[in-house]
């Protein structure tokens, strides 16, 4: 404490040892220090008291589209990354597609690179892609410091980012093997979707016998296969279905080196809710049903699914029709991610504890930032002070993201975020952005 330069004091902060009042010291942007609520401040430093309300190691969210360069009118790195310190997410990692060019060569994560420069509010890390015909820069890539790779096992919706077969994705594997990558895949098996009725129109019951979760099933079972024959790290994508825990349990007892992801959307929307017409709640694989989602809460319990993420995919307003069948795809819930989460987790006798684990903790480990998703000494001064008992109804022109569309409109949320803080430094707070302090984050070699 000697040295600190910031004192962050809350009779609730969020560590790794669980919930308790404390001091946090923090010298040029790292914590240095994490002591009692009463500990003594040196001279001179500053200090900011927030009493009741709770801190929290800033949220990392790894499944972000932010669609710039090439689709900007979609997303950007500005209104993303100010979404994203708004709802108390300190760092983003970008997906690969739906910007132009897909970040699938070196050069592309250069162009993408240089259209994040200057404008990101938080910390941005990148993606890369698995295509069929792009093996051959997967280790360049990797070297060039991605955390990973993206691949789809159906079609994308983006005629630029191809999905892969069992045999493309096999090469694939075996390269990012070779190196020890992460490969995350979106894992729906076409031709289980090919077979599923296709009627098109506005009733959601259709759409979403469009999307079985045998389709989904079926995908996470032959990733599962490959990953162990081939020994590889493979990551599932957004798992929306509830029946495909028990082979991932299974997998990863045998030591299937597997992770899993699931997303607020599904863990607080359900299929009985959305209204026919309503494609804002669109996104593939598709919000189930309740019974389902008891699943996914309960695989989050037993640390079956690792963590949550947002799978933030908007798209400007004209492209959701409503018609489920040729509306885009994606649910724009940046901002809300906290605050959905929290809402149904202390609903369910879940803490803020198991929110920084899955939000924080383990999507930060998920791709090596060992510097994030933790309030302890050496990990960076990234914070989230959130009032948990506020409320909140979503007024979609409130939000920061570009295009002012959102499954939560009208929802009363818990959960007030009141600052964000990015290595020591307060980014937001009151509605109120400081100039982009963001820095372009690689992986660590």
């Amino acid at each position: 404490m000697s040295e600190a330069e910031l004192v962050l004091r809350s009779r609730r902060v969020v560590t790794p040892e669980g919930t308790r009042a404390a001091s946090v010291a923090v010298t040029a942007g790292t914590i240095t220090a994490v002591l009692p609520y009463d500990a003594d401040v040196p001279a001179g430093a500053r200090v900011e008291d927030y009493g009741d309300d709770v801190l929290l190691p800033g949220l990392v969210d790894t499944h972000v589209h932010v669609n710039d360069p090439g689709r900007t009118a979609w997303e950007g790195f500005w209104t993303a990354t100010r979404a994203a310190a708004a709802g108390g997410i300190t760092t983003l990692v970008d997906m690969p597609l739906n910007s132009l060019p897909p970040t699938t060569t070196v050069d592309h994560l250069r162009v993408k690179q240089e259209a994040a420069r200057d404008k990101a509010h938080v910390d941005v890390g990148f993606w890369g892609g698995a295509l069929p015909d792009n093996v051959k820069d997967l280790r360049p890539l990797h070297e060039a410091g991605v955390f990973g790779f993206k691949a789809f096992l159906s079609p994308s919706g983006v005629d630029e980012f191809p999905h892969l077969d069992q045999e493309q994705l096999a090469r694939s594997l075996a390269e990012t093997a070779g190196f020890d990558g992460l490969m995350i895949v979106h894992a729906e098996d076409p031709h289980h979707l090919a077979a599923a009725p296709q009627q098109g129109g506005p009733k959601y019951a259709h759409f979403l016998a469009s999307r079985p979760r045998d389709a989904e099933d079926t995908a996470v079972a032959r990733l599962i296969d490959q990953a162990r024959r081939l020994r590889a790290r493979v990551h599932v994508l957004h798992l929306s279905s509830g029946d495909a825990l028990p082979m991932i349990r299974q997998a990863r007892a045998e030591g299937v080196r597997i992770t899993v992801e699931t997303c607020p959307h599904y863990l607080t929307l359900t299929a009985e809710e959305v209204p026919d017409g309503a494609s804002e709640f669109k996104c593939c694989p598709p919000i189930r049903e309740a019974a389902n989602q008891d699943l996914l809460w309960e695989a989050l319990a037993d640390g079956t699914v690792d963590c949550v993420v947002t799978d933030h995919s908007p798209s400007t307003a004209d492209l959701k029709t409503d018609d489920f069948a040729t509306a885009w795809g994606g649910i724009s819930g940046l901002q809300l991610s906290l605050a959905a989460v929290w809402t149904e987790a202390r609903r369910r006798g879940h803490t803020l504890d198991d929110i920084a684990r899955w939000m924080s903790e383990r999507t930060a480990a998920l791709v090596g930032l060992d510097t994030k998703g933790a309030i302890a000494p050496g990990r960076d001064a990234d914070f989230a002070v959130l009032d948990p008992d506020a409320s909140f109804t979503v007024d979609p022109a409130a939000l920061q993201h570009r295009n002012p569309v959102t499954a939560y409109a009208g929802r009363t949320l818990t959960g007030v975020v009141r600052s964000t803080w990015l290595r020591g430094q307060r980014i937001w707070a009151d509605g109120e952005f400081t100039e982009p302090r963001g820095r372009l984050l690689t992986r660590h070699p």
